[in-house]
């Protein structure tokens, strides 16, 4: 069954400036959640890691939520 990725569909990759969407992709705690979750492909889920680690290193996103 094939997958629909976000990201292949707008034909486009993640940014670290778009912290609204980076941050749908990570879970309540402020990890990143898995491919088999969010139903990217493999190259956007790379993609989308290093933009959110990116983000995080540029204070756009913390590295830790606090309950």
């Amino acid at each position: 069954m094939k997958k629909n990725c976000l990201f292949c569909q707008k034909k486009q990759d993640p940014s670290y400036k778009e912290t609204k969407v980076l941050s749908g992709f990570l879970s309540e705690r402020g990890k990143i959640i898995g491919r088999s979750k969010t139903e990217l492909c493999q190259k956007h889920q790379k993609r989308l890691a290093k933009a959110i680690k990116q983000a995080r290193h540029l204070a756009m996103l913390p590295f830790v939520v606090k309950p």
